[in-house]
C-alpha cells in the first residue's frame, strides 16, 4: 500500500463536497426564505494556498444553491459541478480535461453519496463527522469536522508533504 505521504505528493487536484465538509451541515433561512450557509475562513485560505501551488480546488454538490456559486467566485475556484446526483460519474470528465489521472486527484466528503467517488481518487478524505459509510473508506480522516476547518486541513496535509517550508 502507498504511504499517506507519497499519496499527497501525487496530489494535482483536489476536489470537495460543500455540505458537511466546507460548511457544517447546516442550514439557514431569512424570513423571506433566503438559505444562507457559514463557510469557515479558514477553508477559504486552503484553497488560496493549494491555488498558488497550481493545485486547483474543484466543488462537486448535490445542491444547487447561489451562495455556494457566490463563495466559489470569491475563492476562485476553478469550477462549480452542481445538482451532481451521482458525483462519481464526474471523474472521468475531470481527469480527461485536465489531463491528469484518478490517482493525482484528492476528495473530501462526509456522506454515503460521496462514497462511490471517494473510492475512485487516490487520496480520499472525510471530516471527523463523516458517515460510517464514508469513514470506511478514507484513507484520512480530519481531526476537524465539516465546517471548522476540514478542507484546510486536508489543504495543509497536501501542501506540508509537497514542500515542508511552504507553510509555517
Amino acid at each position: 500500500m502507498i504511504s499517506l505521504s507519497k499519496k499527497c505528493r501525487k496530489i494535482r487536484m483536489v476536489l470537495t463536497d460543500v455540505d458537511g465538509v466546507l460548511t457544517d451541515g447546516g442550514v439557514y433561512y431569512t424570513k423571506e426564505g433566503d438559505v444562507m450557509k457559514k463557510f469557515h475562513i479558514r477553508d477559504g485560505m486552503g484553497v488560496t494556498l493549494l491555488r498558488r501551488r497550481d493545485i486547483p480546488t474543484i466543488i462537486v454538490t448535490k445542491e444547487k444553491t447561489e451562495i455556494v456559486r457566490q463563495w466559489a467566485s470569491k475563492m476562485k475556484i476553478e469550477k462549480v459541478y452542481d445538482g451532481i446526483l451521482q458525483k462519481e460519474t464526474l471523474i472521468d470528465i475531470i481527469c480527461q480535461k485536465n489531463k491528469i489521472g484518478s490517482d493525482e486527484i484528492a476528495y473530501i466528503g462526509d456522506d454515503i453519496n460521496d462514497v462511490e467517488l471517494l473510492k475512485k481518487v487516490g487520496l480520499p478524505v472525510v471530516p471527523n463527522d463523516a458517515t460510517i459509510e464514508a469513514k470506511k473508506v478514507a484513507h484520512y480522516v480530519c481531526k476537524a469536522k465539516g465546517g471548522f476547518g476540514a478542507f484546510r486541513e486536508l489543504a495543509d496535509l497536501i501542501l506540508l508533504n509537497i514542500d515542508k517550508d511552504l507553510i509555517r
